[in-house]
C-alpha cells in the first residue's frame, strides 16, 4: 500500500500560524509521501516564505510541492522556491520526480497551471488577464512532456489549477475559466496518470474525473477543512 497525503491552498499568513503544524507532526505515521498543490503562501511574501519554512519543516517523510498563482505575487517564486527546497521539498515546475516507496517507484510530474476554460461552461469574465487564461494550455503541454518522461510504476500529476470541471462544483460557473482549463485534462489522460491532485478552487468539490475516468482529487485545503487527506494508491 502506498499511502498519499495531500494538501493545498495553505495560504500561511500570520493569522493561521501554527495551524497545520501539529498535524503535520503527525504526518509520517498516516502517509509515505506528501503532495502540496501550491498556494502555500497568502501573498507571495518573504515574511509569508518563512512561516510556511516553520510550518513544514522536518516531517520525516519525502515532499512533493508546486506554486500556486498568489505564491508569485509579489515576484518572489524563486526565494519560496529556494525556501522549500532548503527543507528538502521537491519543488517542481514542469519536472518530475520519482521515489521509492514500499519497493514501488511513484513518479510525480508538476506544473502550476492555469486558466483557459472548459467547452460548453460559460465564457472567461470580461477583462480577465489573457495571460492567465493561455498559461493553462501551456502549462497542460509542460505537463504531458514532463508525464511522457517518467519510468515508474505510479505516475501522479500535481498542478495547482484544475485540469476537470468535475472538481469546480460549488464555484460560479462564470469563473470556471480562471480556475482551470481542459487541456491540462488532456495531458492527463495522455499521459497516463494514475491519479491529479490539484488545489485553487475553494468552493469546489474534492472528488473528480478526466474524460478517460482517471481520479482526480481538489485538495484545497477548504475543501478538506482538516489539515490533509490521504489517498492509498492502491484503492
Amino acid at each position: 500500500m502506498i499511502r498519499l497525503a495531500a494538501v493545498g491552498d495553505l495560504h500561511m499568513r500570520p493569522a493561521v500560524q501554527g495551524r497545520f503544524k501539529p498535524a503535520f507532526a503527525r504526518l509520517s505515521e498516516d502517509a509515505d509521501l506528501l503532495l502540496l498543490a501550491g498556494d502555500l503562501t497568502n501573498g507571495g511574501t518573504l515574511a509569508e516564505a518563512e512561516l510556511l519554512r516553520d510550518e513544514v519543516a522536518n516531517l520525516g517523510l519525502p515532499v512533493v510541492a508546486v506554486l500556486g498563482n498568489h505564491d508569485h505575487d509579489e515576484g518572489h517564486g524563486d526565494r519560496i522556491t529556494e525556501v522549500l527546497r532548503e527543507l528538502g521539498v521537491r519543488v517542481l515546475d514542469g519536472d518530475t520526480v520519482t521515489i521509492e516507496i514500499a519497493g514501488r517507484r511513484v513518479g510525480v510530474a508538476g506544473v502550476m497551471g492555469g486558466g483557459g476554460g472548459f467547452p460548453n461552461l460559460g465564457a472567461p469574465p470580461n477583462g480577465m488577464d489573457p495571460e492567465r487564461l493561455s498559461q493553462g494550455p501551456r502549462d497542460a503541454e509542460r505537463l504531458l512532456s514532463a508525464l511522457s518522461t517518467l519510468d515508474c510504476d505510479v505516475r501522479i500529476a500535481l498542478t495547482h489549477f484544475a485540469p476537470v470541471p468535475d472538481t469546480l462544483a460549488g464555484e460560479p460557473l462564470e469563473i470556471y475559466a480562471g480556475l482551470g482549463c481542459h487541456e491540462l485534462g488532456a495531458s492527463v489522460d495522455a499521459g497516463d496518470a494514475a491519479l491529479t491532485i490539484h488545489g485553487h478552487a475553494h468552493s469546489g468539490t474534492e472528488f473528480g474525473r478526466t474524460v478517460e475516468g482517471r481520479p482526480v482529487r481538489n485538495v484545497a485545503y477548504p475543501v478538506l477543512r482538516r489539515p490533509y487527506t490521504v489517498y492509498d494508491l492502491d484503492g
